[in-house]
């Protein structure tokens, strides 16, 4: 059985929406944020503390991004995922990898500061939001002549980059909402999983 620990609102939404997708059977467990201070027993399951968290039967997993491609390729065949004969396979990749190492990490710079730690550091808010914004160059300007990122379809590209648009929201950086960005978020955030996998809430 798929398991999967998760918080409102985080990187879980990744591997959640994917599960969903392909009607999957998972078991999730919602926690207080952060659960490292408020479900001190999540260090038993998870050692970083860090979310989301995935197993698998022996599988054990602690990035989103790699949790989303693994349940397409475990539990395919789907379009979700774009295949190495695929033209469109490089990029695919390198979206994949794009949608952390690119764009979600300086916007923990900014959950940080702006959220857990005001004040301490309120130039790093700052410039880290506009950081992240002039990284969204590529993004908009992929996305002029074409619905989704990938092979002319939705895939798991589209899930784990618009995480980053969801999380920019949630930070009011408002910026980040470029128009054909806002075009392709609005067409993404009313699919039925995505509203099902938003829709999870942590209940004491």
């Amino acid at each position: 059985m798929i398991k999967i620990w998760a918080t409102q609102g985080s990187r879980a939404i990744r591997p959640i929406w994917t599960a969903e997708e392909m009607g999957l059977d998972y078991e999730l467990t919602m926690m207080p944020f952060p659960p490292r201070v408020f479900m001190k027993e999540y260090l038993d399951v998870n050692m970083l503390g860090t979310i989301p968290y995935l197993t698998d039967g022996e599988v054990k997993m602690t990035e989103s991004v790699a949790m989303a491609q693994y349940l397409v390729e475990k539990y395919g065949p789907t379009d979700l995922r774009v295949s190495p004969d695929e033209p469109d396979y490089p990029s695919y990749l390198n979206w994949l990898f794009h949608s952390d190492a690119t764009l979600t990490f300086p916007q923990t710079v900014v959950l940080r500061y702006k959220l857990q730690e005001p004040g301490v550091a309120d130039a790093a808010v700052d410039g880290y939001s506009r950081w992240f914004v002039s990284r969204l160059k590529l993004l908009e300007t992929t996305l002029e002549d074409r619905e989704f990122l990938c092979s002319s379809r939705f895939t798991i590209a589209d899930i784990c980059v618009s995480y980053a648009i969801t999380l920019a929201d949630s930070l009011g950086i408002e910026q980040a909402f470029k128009p054909n960005i806002k075009r392709w978020t609005d067409m993404l955030f009313e699919r039925e999983a995505y509203k099902k996998s938003m829709s999870y809430k942590f209940e004491e």
